[in-house]
């Protein structure tokens, strides 16, 4: 037997490309902001507001510094989520049209103009200057707000073309200017801010109760329903500042009323269970406990400080637990928000 002089064919080893990552890497912390961790924070500083007032009561003294503190720290929250989110439209600014295209977007930047409004409010005792640029800008930013929403509305889809609470915060959200207005005596320019936005409440309210009544909201979007009483509760606490005593008893009874059919339909309002719109709920409740320690005397005092402990524990959990969800990047996908 003699050996084969023909050299073995070599055998070209098959390439097998690497297995997909076990986690998908998902876009920065900067990059996927969503403009769903400002209604909470418009929570907060109502909150903090809320116990300004009540430390401002006569031998509520004590109760003074609960109010600063929760304003001081939710300052720098706020400062670190505007900076957080304005890098989107910085690297893109087309962002600002997507996050315009979905209600939890419109509704989380017209939160996120009025937080720079509650800024100012928060700052008017010790920096009244910097807080009237600060009101000014959040004006500005409001209107502009206002008609890109109006047309992105416009130029929707037919069937998104309906009349939501988060109407409130744009058109009616002007009311948050005089908080800061007021002590800086703009008083003719307040009380025009009060009558006008008086009146695109009533059309958005009369407006939402005729659409509640020929159906009923997705259990998802319920608890956004919350926002009805933050009207009427600014209302009070603006007229109460003004000193129409008695225009504040009438909006302070009204918000109450708005207040008692919440709680009565609250098991209806949260089926869906937690969600990022619950950030809708806590705002209105601070605003109003104040409006009933601005308005209603001693009873009111007390009603407010109830209300006020309620929204201690509810705005703080609501805050934390949207907070978390935007650190896990799981906020941006469940509220649709855009990313760059």
């Amino acid at each position: 037997m003699t050996d084969d002089p023909r050299p073995l064919p070599t055998v070209k080893s098959k390439h097998f490309p690497p297995p997909p990552p076990l986690v998908q890497k998902t876009p920065g912390l900067w990059r996927r902001t969503p403009p769903a961790i400002f209604p909470p924070m418009m929570g907060l500083f109502g909150l903090g507001l809320g116990w300004r007032a009540l430390g401002a009561q006569p031998g509520m003294q004590p109760l003074a510094p609960i109010g600063e503190a929760i304003l001081g720290a939710t300052l720098l929250l706020f400062a670190f989520s505007l900076v957080a989110w304005l890098s989107k439209p910085m690297r893109r600014p087309g962002v600002v049209w997507q996050e315009l295209a979905v209600l939890p977007g419109r509704a989380g930047l017209a939160a996120m103009v009025l937080s720079v409004a509650l800024s100012a409010a928060a700052l008017v005792p010790y920096a009244p200057g910097f807080a009237l640029g600060l009101v000014s800008l959040s004006l500005v930013g409001l209107m502009t707000l206002g008609m890109l929403i109006a047309w992105a509305i416009l130029t929707g889809p037919e069937e998104a073309r309906v009349v939501t609470p988060v109407f409130h915060l744009t058109f009616a959200g002007y009311i948050l200017m005089p908080l800061s207005l007021i002590p800086l005596g703009y008083i003719e320019f307040s009380t025009g801010i009060l009558i006008v936005t008086v009146a695109a409440a009533s059309v958005i309210w009369l407006a939402s109760l005729r659409q509640l009544i020929k159906r009923s909201p997705p259990a998802p979007l319920r608890p956004l329903l919350a926002i009805h009483l933050a009207p009427a509760s600014l209302f009070t606490i603006v007229s109460a500042l003004l000193g129409y005593t008695t225009i504040a008893i009438g909006f302070a009874i009204f918000a109450l009323a708005i207040l008692a059919a919440l709680l009565f339909s609250l098991r209806w309002m949260l089926e869906a269970g937690f969600s990022p719109m619950w950030g809708a709920l806590t705002f209105p409740l601070a605003a109003c406990g104040t409006a009933s320690i601005l308005a209603l005397g001693l009873a009111g005092l007390w009603i407010g400080a109830v209300l006020l402990m309620v929204a201690m524990a509810l705005n703080i959990w609501v805050a934390t637990q949207i907070l978390k969800s935007w650190a896990k990047g799981q906020l941006a996908v469940k509220t649709n928000a855009a990313t760059v």
